[in-house]
């Protein structure tokens, strides 16, 4: 007997160093069809592993190259009565530029503050505190 479908996604709190030298900014995107502030993220495709499909939709979204790191607590909730299941990592921006698309009309970079009050979902801020426990103490 199969069990309830689940929907497999993943994505990354993207960070890079602040312009001023001194901390962190992350990379939040905006939905429109949702009207929501989340973390970069998506559906896996069939046979890719959960890193790969965070670095594709990392790409895909903000339209920057990262390096993941560590491995960020899972998110678990429903999407129309179905679960979903979002892994995340911490990733360094290594380059890019954002370009707008129909799924994806907006990208910020904020102080680690500014964005846990950006976000909508209360999952998404956490992944923030998650974020400044990886990183070395000199960046946060």
């Amino acid at each position: 007997m199969a069990g309830p479908r689940v929907i497999r996604a993943a994505g990354c709190v993207l960070w890079r160093r602040s312009g001023s030298g001194e901390g962190v900014e992350i990379a939040l995107v905006h939905r429109p069809k949702w009207d929501d502030w989340s973390h970069p993220k998506g559906k896996r495709e069939k046979g890719e592993g959960a890193l790969g499909a965070a670095v594709r939709e990392v790409r895909e979204e903000t339209g920057m190259d990262c390096r993941p790191g560590a491995m960020l607590p899972t998110v678990r909730y429903a999407v129309g009565g179905v679960p979903k299941e979002v892994r995340y990592w911490e990733a360094e921006a290594t380059g890019g530029a954002f370009r707008p698309t129909d799924e994806v009309d907006r990208l910020v970079w904020l102080p680690p503050e500014e964005a846990r009050e950006r976000l909508t979902r209360e999952e998404d801020r956490e992944l923030v505190d998650a974020l400044l426990t990886t990183l070395p103490p000199e960046l946060v």
